[in-house]
């Protein structure tokens, strides 16, 4: 079930459920860390999303940049960075009914979190990470197959798209360091501000 609390204070205090006494806490860096540790991420994914970029206005000859684009891509800034309670509600969905998920904003801070407590089949909890990536890819679809002449409309899009691709960095984050430190059996459960891995008996 999904509750909302307007302000969080602390990670922690939404992330105590059932831990199992034979489950390994993983060698991860607290959540503060984790947006600093996944620059190298947002670089790659910042760098990939210039292919479409180039596809569109090197190989469409009427495709092109002018105010217009710049204010779209602006525009979709904003409305990527809108959709942060989406992205969120996004991991939510993919945990079972009888899971307790908090979504809310962080106080003092600009951007909303997901939190939840409970244990995942790997390949859920990779699913759970980067299921938000549809935010980006949706709109990435938009600006390369819109007309030319709705300029505004397609770089609009692709700022949509440069949001939606690169905020899930610390999710592809999570997924790496999971994927190096668990086995395919296990089960993956957030507890306080880590990450625990729970063998399969």
């Amino acid at each position: 079930m999904i509750h909302f609390q307007l302000n969080i204070d602390n990670i922690s205090d939404y992330q105590h459920g059932v831990l199992p006494p034979n489950a390994v806490r993983l060698d991860t860096p607290p959540t503060k860390d984790i947006i600093k540790k996944s620059a190298p991420i947002m670089a790659i994914l910042c760098f990939l999303l210039q292919i479409p970029v180039f596809l569109r206005i090197f190989l469409c000859t009427e495709f092109a940049v002018s105010i217009r684009s710049l204010a779209g891509i602006a525009v979709g800034f904003a409305a990527g960075y809108a959709l942060q309670l989406v992205h969120e509600l996004l991991h939510a969905a993919v945990y079972p009914k009888e899971a307790a998920v908090t979504v809310g904003k962080l106080r003092h801070k600009l951007f909303f979190i997901a939190l939840a407590s409970h244990p995942l089949s790997r390949p859920r909890f990779f699913l759970m990470c980067l299921l938000p990536f549809v935010l980006g890819i949706v709109p990435l679809v938009l600006f390369l197959t819109g007309a030319p002449e709705h300029d505004f409309l397609n770089w609009f899009f692709f700022g949509m798209a440069a949001i939606g691709t690169v905020s899930p960095a610390p999710d592809v984050y999570n997924v790496l360091t999971v994927r190096r430190q668990t086995r395919p059996t296990d089960r993956i459960q957030f507890y306080d501000d880590d990450i625990y891995r729970i063998p399969k008996e």
